[in-house]
């Protein structure tokens, strides 16, 4: 439940279908794969050894929050003006460069920072720590199950976009283009304010 409550497939599925509006159904099965398919190994990851992969680059959860919060506000500005973001922004002169681009959205925003972001890592880490191997299969078990029910939301998107049509996607992408906005300039502060309280303690 509290993985489930921080990475929260019900909110995330208008976003889901924001970044993939235009593609069709198959389409959108593989940015789904793909996007949880790369959560669960980023979490796996975290789960087994985040702090050693952190301490190894020098990088600091607050670092993290502060990149994925400006990456998100980025996305979500462009969203919010019915662009598509020049991060996943597809190339028409090559039907295979357009397609690695539609798939690209599923690294970036969807895998990282909205569904393995920062909070989804610390949780990841915080139950991994408090016991032995035991607790280390539990964690990855259940956060294993909470990715097979967001890749059910996500794939069940296809009929509420069937139901509401283009117009309504459009809507819902401008929408999610302010929520994004709103979430990184959030995940910015956060940051600054863990990386002045890592300053206070060092």
């Amino acid at each position: 439940m509290g993985f489930f409550a921080v990475m929260n497939p019900v909110a995330n599925l208008p976003l889901f279908l924001g970044v993939t509006e235009g593609d069709n159904d198959i389409i959108r099965k593989q940015v789904a794969r793909k996007a949880l398919t790369a959560t669960f190994i980023i979490i796996l990851i975290a789960t087994i050894g985040g702090k050693l992969v952190f301490d190894l680059f020098g990088i600091t959860l607050p670092a993290f929050r502060i990149a994925g919060g400006l990456l998100v506000m980025l996305i979500g500005f462009q969203m919010l003006h019915g662009e598509q973001s020049k991060v996943h922004q597809a190339k028409q002169e090559n039907s295979d460069d357009d397609l690695q681009s539609q798939l690209g959205v599923a690294i970036t925003p969807l895998a990282i920072p909205v569904l393995a972001g920062p909070g989804t890592i610390a949780t990841a880490m915080n139950f991994a720590s408090t016991g032995g191997a035991e607790q280390y299969i539990v964690t990855v078990t259940a956060f294993f199950v909470l990715c097979l029910i967001t890749y059910l939301f996500f794939i069940s998107g296809e009929r509420f976009v069937r139901y509401i049509g283009s117009n309504g996607i459009k809507v819902i992408t401008q929408v999610m283009g302010l929520i994004l906005a709103v979430i990184g300039t959030q995940m910015v502060i956060d940051g600054i304010v863990g990386a002045v309280e890592l300053a206070r303690i060092s």
